[in-house]
């Protein structure tokens, strides 16, 4: 301990954080080595200070010690962490700060893993000047030293150690929170006292501590659910571009959601690097015992799914997001509201990015980055149960049961790579000035949407398309056959060269060798989404009945990156003078499913693709364009749901336009007569078989004004969409042919 000067002087008063003998003999033996010993030497605690502070004068230096134990590194620490993680990990873990019984043993053993910190000292006036006339002077002095103690004790065990204190009594005692009381207790006519009450219930609700040993415990019980599941590969230069921000800024991390292990796997790594712990907002789905009360004490913030008109708890809410980013902890939500069911990005929801845009707008924080956060697995076993509740199987539950299952799947075998990346952080300060427009009520929530929407552009910029993705686009690309091992990479090698031209990631490396592709083809053998029929000349693999959806999953997690090539080669089977007006048609058609640009920006990157395809594109035979490419992907990327949009317009073509519809009912029905069609071959594959893909369909005829009942008059649009949409099938049915004839020696027959 250095930085005090001691000796025999009233001006100077230190406060002791120290809860054990062991402790207070350390501090005693660095006050001693520091000199002849302060005056005053107290407690940590307000009753302590209350006497001495009324006969301090404003001069009086205030600091504080506590002793800062630094985490054991054991022997072969560093091969052990390379090990899966092992269910002993859930053993509490010591390494940071030792009971009292044992720390003079600790010490015997390891006699560097206690230092004594010192507080950043301030004198008395200075801590008056900030103290803001609420409770006790004493009270607020020892607050402002135990936060002055943690910020020192930062500095020697690392970042991770960042906990907030007395969240619920720091924000009643605020003057803003009494203000929005007040003001909140008068819009609702109920007295100020009740509302205060209803307030601090929701407080208690929703505050998480982040105590270090119930985060040693969350995490040792549940990091095997990833770590023997997976393998880590994350962006660290992106990680280290992000420390240095979050140095000034307080982060919200807002990642793509396509397992329950999410949140586990960016802990995982944010930890490694030494990131203060998150607050991670999650569903009261899971408050379930006893994870809820283990999970709540390691940080996880339980919020309520919807908060309809309750003003109390949206106050509630604002509060502790204003009061966690003015102390630049970080947040962490998943904006898409649930896990992906198809492998794709859904659309993000905005609505706590409100809260978040309050504390700016505010002026309780500078600046908040949002950073978008990519998690890929190249595997997943619970896209299985996802892809049966898109066949309209019933949710299981979430409770002890299911986390008891879920559990034993999880840890049974490995299922290859998980990948973290991180795109650029979005300032939100500077995307609310540029949106501000005072003369629009609704530029607010635009800015919010518009914000939301870059930030799933940012999650699919830095997604890779990983060697399942390519391996299931292929597969699912010829339907009702099968492909030998190098039927499988002369489909993907071009894939690969269109990604490394574009400098797009991927993962798909092994796919350059037949050792490499064999080896993803038998993991997905081993899990049953391929089947693989070896009783003739050689090897051919297919989808396996029933296991569409769940290719569909994996191929979805990267057909983002393919998308704008599957629009242009459509385009060119339009005429030369219709293809611009067709490119914003497909997008209009597609925006439910994809995210585009603006207008222009979009045209820039069609326009792109087309010169790619040919550098007289607008005038030349699309056809011939298309016979001549080396690659095309239309009926692989868009084929699924097109096919799922020609089921919903058909459906509502067929309907009477006076009749109400009933969206369960009307989903039920697309499922039985997709069913049919598939059978009758209308359909390419059972992949376009999904709820969700009808809901985003039924969604796109509801923005335009076909679902709610009319007259004639929606008779006769219906059947223009419909029309539309069989139109887009055929050419995907075209380009499939092209695609067939170009390669007849992969599908096996002649064109």
């Amino acid at each position: 301990m250095t930085g005090l000067q001691v000796g025999n002087d009233a001006s100077l008063i230190v406060l002791v954080d120290a809860s054990s003998e062991t402790e207070r003999r350390l501090v005693r033996s660095a006050l001693t080595e520091a000199g002849d010993g302060p005056a005053t030497v107290l407690p940590l605690r307000g009753d302590a200070l209350a006497g001495p502070l009324a006969d301090a004068g404003p001069d009086t230096v205030v600091t504080a010690v506590r002793v800062a134990w630094v985490a054991r590194r054991p022997a072969g620490h560093e091969e052990a962490g390379r090990r899966r993680g092992r269910w002993s990990a859930a053993v509490p873990s010591l390494r940071r700060r030792p009971p009292g019984p044992l720390q003079r043993r600790t010490l015997r053993r390891d006699p560097d893993r206690a230092r004594v910190v010192l507080a950043e000292p301030a004198t008395l006036g200075e801590l008056t000047g900030r103290w803001e006339g609420t409770g006790q002077l004493c009270d607020f002095v020892a607050h402002q030293a135990a936060l002055a103690l943690d910020r020192a004790e930062r500095g020697v065990v690392g970042e991770r150690v960042k906990v907030p204190r007395q969240v619920v009594e720091a924000i009643e005692a605020s003057p803003e929170f009494r203000r929005e009381l007040t003001a909140l207790a008068g819009r609702l006519e109920c007295p100020e006292d009740e509302v205060h009450a209803r307030a601090l219930a929701a407080l208690d609700g929703l505050v998480a501590a982040v105590d270090p040993a119930a985060v040693e415990v969350f995490t040792g019980v549940f990091r095997p659910l990833h770590s023997r599941a997976w393998d880590v590969q994350a962006d660290t230069e992106g990680l280290e571009r992000l420390r240095e921000l979050n140095r000034r800024h307080s982060l919200v991390f807002l990642p793509s959601h396509r397992s329950y292990v999410d949140p586990l796997v960016l802990a995982d790594v944010l930890a490694q690097h030494d990131f203060p712990r998150n607050h991670v907002l999650g569903g009261d789905n899971l408050r379930f015992w006893p994870v809820g009360p283990l999970a709540k004490r390691a940080g996880i913030v339980f919020i309520r799914r919807s908060f309809g008109d309750d003003q109390v708890y949206k106050l509630a809410v604002r509060e502790y997001f204003a009061f966690l980013l003015s102390k630049r902890f970080n947040l962490e939500w998943y904006m898409e509201g649930g896990r992906s069911r198809t492998g794709k990005l859904r659309p993000p929801r905005h609505g706590l990015l409100r809260y978040v845009a309050d504390a700016v707008e505010r002026g309780r924080v500078d600046d908040v980055l949002l950073v978008p956060v990519s998690i890929t697995y190249d595997q997943l076993r619970e896209v299985s149960l996802m892809a049966a509740e898109q066949g309209g199987a019933a949710k299981r539950g979430e409770g002890l049961s299911w986390l008891a299952t879920y559990a034993r799947e999880q840890v049974s075998t490995p299922l290859g790579t998980v990948h973290v990346a991180f795109a650029e952080p979005l300032s939100l300060a500077t995307a609310l000035r540029a949106g501000a427009d005072a003369t629009d009520p609704d530029s607010r929530r635009l800015t919010l949407q518009k914000v939301a929407f870059q930030v799933a552009v940012g999650i699919n910029s830095v997604t890779p398309a990983t060697a399942t993705a390519l391996v299931t686009l292929a597969l699912l690309g010829v339907r009702d056959r099968a492909l030998t091992l190098a039927q499988v990479r002369r489909v993907v090698e071009p894939l690969l060269t269109f990604l490394d031209e574009r400098e797009l990631p991927h993962s798909g490396a092994a796919l350059t060798t037949f050792r490499g592709t064999r080896s993803v083809l038998a993991t997905l053998a081993a899990q049953g989404v391929v089947t693989v029929f070896d009783g003739g000349e050689e090897p051919v693999h297919a989808i396996e009945r029933g296991q569409h959806l769940v290719a569909a999953f994996y191929r979805n997690s990267a057909i983002h990156h393919f998308v704008d090539r599957a629009i242009a080669e459509l385009v060119l089977l339009r005429d030369p003078v219709d293809r611009w007006d067709e490119a914003m048609r497909l997008r209009d058609q597609l925006k439910f499913e994809f995210f585009f640009p603006e207008r222009d920006a979009f045209r820039e990157r069609i326009g792109a693709e087309l010169e790619r395809l040919h550098p007289e594109w607008e005038t030349a035979d699309g056809r011939e364009v298309l016979c001549q490419a080396p690659l095309l992907v239309a009926h692989r990327v868009l084929r699924s749901f097109v096919d799922a949009q020609l089921v919903v317009a058909e459906r509502l073509a067929a309907r009477d336009p006076r009749t109400p519809l009933v969206e369960a009912d009307f989903l039920a029905e697309c499922g039985g007569v997709a069913q049919q069609m598939l059978l009758q071959g209308r359909l390419h594959g059972p992949e376009s078989l999904s709820r969700e893909l009808f809901t985003t369909a039924l969604q796109l005829a509801g923005n335009l004004d076909l679902v709610d009942p009319g007259r004639e008059d929606v008779a006769r649009r219906r059947q223009e969409w419909a029309a539309q949409v069989r139109d887009v099938v055929g050419r995907v049915a075209v380009i499939d042919e092209l695609d067939a004839a170009s390669r007849r020696e992969i599908v096996g027959v002649e064109p």
